[in-house]
């Protein structure tokens, strides 16, 4: 009998409520003995634990022939914000005919260095350096670059020129329209469309010129993009 009781005493409900205070307080001691992570700086110079410093982050954006000039005109407005607001370092290697950034000591956003690289892709993709700046000031700003020819693969000699024509139409209208209701900026490079914009405002102008270059009526075209433009302003 002694045993027995020995062993219901053993086995009772406070012994559990110890063994719990036991693991909560062991839990918060591991708790409290948990390291502390700083964030993550932009600013690449670091110690690694070897003692050796780690490598800055060098993005190249390579400059087309045509964009050569352009540039050469425009490095004053196009380093400035780069180097004022995102705090980078930028240069011209006249070399390899390449724009090269990277992060510097005073960087202290970590998706700087994205920002410059896109707002000098935009720079050399055509689009006036007023509307390339929107990027750095503005994170809901995207770049996206498609060719006539993934749209309809058969196009070729006038009838890809006279789908590249319903693109810009007369005088550039068409275009100019597009832009105005998705509230985008896009430039025609040969074979080439490049939109820069929202990503819903974005996806409105390539349904658009899409149905251009498929041959649909600019009317029928313009209907439809109005009622989407329409349907967005109401959602927001």
């Amino acid at each position: 009998m002694a045993e027995v009781n020995k062993q219901t005493t053993s086995t009772g409900f406070g012994d559990d409520n110890r063994k719990r205070k036991a693991d909560d307080s062991a839990q918060m001691q591991t708790d409290s003995e948990r390291p502390y992570l700083p964030p993550i700086a932009a600013a690449a110079e670091q110690q690694r634990p070897g003692g050796k410093k780690r490598t800055l982050d060098v993005r190249k954006v390579p400059i087309p022939p045509n964009r050569l000039t352009p540039l050469k005109e425009a490095w004053q407005k196009l380093f400035e914000p780069i180097v004022k607001q995102l705090k980078l370092e930028i240069r011209f290697n006249a070399k390899k005919k390449q724009v090269e950034l990277r992060v510097g000591k005073a960087t202290t956003d970590i998706g700087a260095l994205q920002k410059g690289v896109d707002f000098v892709t935009a720079f050399t993709y055509g689009f006036d350096i007023d509307d390339a700046l929107a990027l750095v000031r503005l994170d809901e700003l995207f770049l996206e670059t498609f060719q006539v020819e993934d749209v309809k693969q058969t196009l070729k000699g006038d009838h890809l020129g006279r789908a590249i024509g319903r693109i810009s139409g007369t005088g550039g209208r068409t275009k100019y329209t597009v832009e105005n209701v998705t509230k985008t900026r896009i430039v025609v490079a040969d074979k080439k469309i490049h939109i820069l914009g929202s990503f819903q405002n974005i996806q409105v102008a390539r349904r658009t010129i899409c149905a251009l270059i498929l041959g649909s009526p600019p009317a029928k075209v313009y209907g439809n993009m109005r009622n989407a433009a329409a349907r967005m302003g109401e959602r927001f």
